[in-house]
């Protein structure tokens, strides 16, 4: 936005230091001036005596000393004010110029302003927090750039060396190589509507209603009871009614990847499922707890990033495409919640997501 230009702020501290001073000052004098004035008579004064001065002779002798002394405070406002103006803005420069190195894109310079806290402490200590929370996420956005491309990239090389194949061996199954190209299709389409919905949760672009998570919890849980039989697993549903405030498709689809990986990340057999919900005094509790191998801290501090798949972890029948728990982070993050994954000391993992519970004045 173009603006005309104006006065600094320097210069105007400036002036307005000097304005005050020369306020000061003419008071002053005007008060040592009407104190003469009650004491020394007006006119002349006939006496034999020692001289004494009337107002005039007072008035020629006052005034050009009080002229020269305001002149005198002038400069010297100007100069004092001009001084302490520079100094007293000194930390606003170097905010300024921190803003400039961050507007081109360098976002690892700190002002580090030292010295007791107030107010322009304040300032940079949080445009330097806010400088840390930006790069972190320009360097997540770069990393989840670069691992989308990559996993987009293998579905399509797999697709163009089957049809090369294809083209040069006529004689091929075809059959075999639709079924192929199905799957690898659908992988693809998997993996980009998993992006979409995470670039959703990340905007917040969804309205909000009246949920409850004890009733998603069900829905997920009985929409996926088949693949859990299939793996020979069982679930286990209990929990108390847990009223938030959310978009129910993204809680659903929370709900639903929380359980999906508990059943696709299980022991081969006879593993098991929980299911819980809890109302604590502000919040709402949802935790998804199954069995499996075990789990260091250091393994689970990592499954919330995108495309991370322990290898330990993953079926070759379901392998995902590695967003299911990073797309359970941005939803939980989205409805300004908190996610807790804990390696369970026998095997296998809990996740917690913790919301704020649903109060009366939110409507319904």
């Amino acid at each position: 936005m173009a603006r005309e230009p104006g006065l600094s702020v320097r210069l105007k501290l400036t002036l307005s230091y000097a304005g005050f001073l020369m306020l000061a000052s003419t008071l002053l004098l005007a008060v040592v001036w009407a104190f003469l004035l009650r004491y020394v008579p007006d006119g002349p004064i006939n006496s034999l005596g020692p001289f004494v001065p009337n107002r005039s002779d007072l008035l020629r002798a006052f005034a050009p000393r009080a002229a020269l002394m305001l002149v005198f405070l002038l400069v010297f406002g100007l100069l004092g004010g001009w001084l302490l103006a520079g100094r007293m803005l000194a930390p606003l420069t170097r905010i300024t110029n921190a803003t400039r190195k961050a507007a081109t894109g360098s976002l690892s310079h700190r002002i580090w302003l030292d010295g007791r806290n107030d107010e322009f402490r304040e300032l940079a200590d949080a445009f330097d927090t806010m400088l840390g929370r930006l790069e972190a996420q320009v360097a997540e956005q770069q990393r989840f750039a670069a691992n989308a491309s990559h996993e987009l990239r293998t579905p399509l090389a797999i697709t163009q060396t089957l049809l090369e194949v294809a083209r040069n061996d006529p004689s091929s199954d075809t059959g075999a190589l639709v079924e192929r190209l199905l799957f690898v299709n659908s992988r693809a389409i998997d993996l980009t509507e998993a992006l979409l919905l995470l670039s959703r949760a990340d905007q917040r672009s969804f309205g909000r209603e009246h949920v409850d998570l004890s009733l998603i919890a069900e829905d997920a849980t009985e929409t996926l009871l088949p693949l859990a039989e299939a793996h020979g697993l069982t679930i286990e549903t209990s929990g108390d009614l847990t009223p938030t405030v959310g978009s129910p498709t993204l809680l659903l689809q929370l709900t639903t990847n929380l359980v999906h990986n508990a059943i696709v990340h299980n022991l081969p057999d006879g593993g098991a499922v929980r299911v819980t919900t809890s109302r604590e005094r502000d919040a709402v509790v949802l935790t998804v707890e199954n069995t499996g191998a075990r789990l260091t801290r250091q393994q689970v501090s990592t499954l919330t990033e995108p495309f991370q798949r322990g290898a330990q972890r993953v079926r070759t029948d379901h392998a995902g495409v590695g967003l299911g728990l990073a797309i359970v982070r941005s939803i939980t993050q989205a409805h300004d919640g908190t996610l807790a994954l804990t390696p369970v000391a026998d095997g296998g993992l809990r996740v917690s997501v913790r919301l704020a519970a649903a109060s009366p004045r939110d409507g319904g």
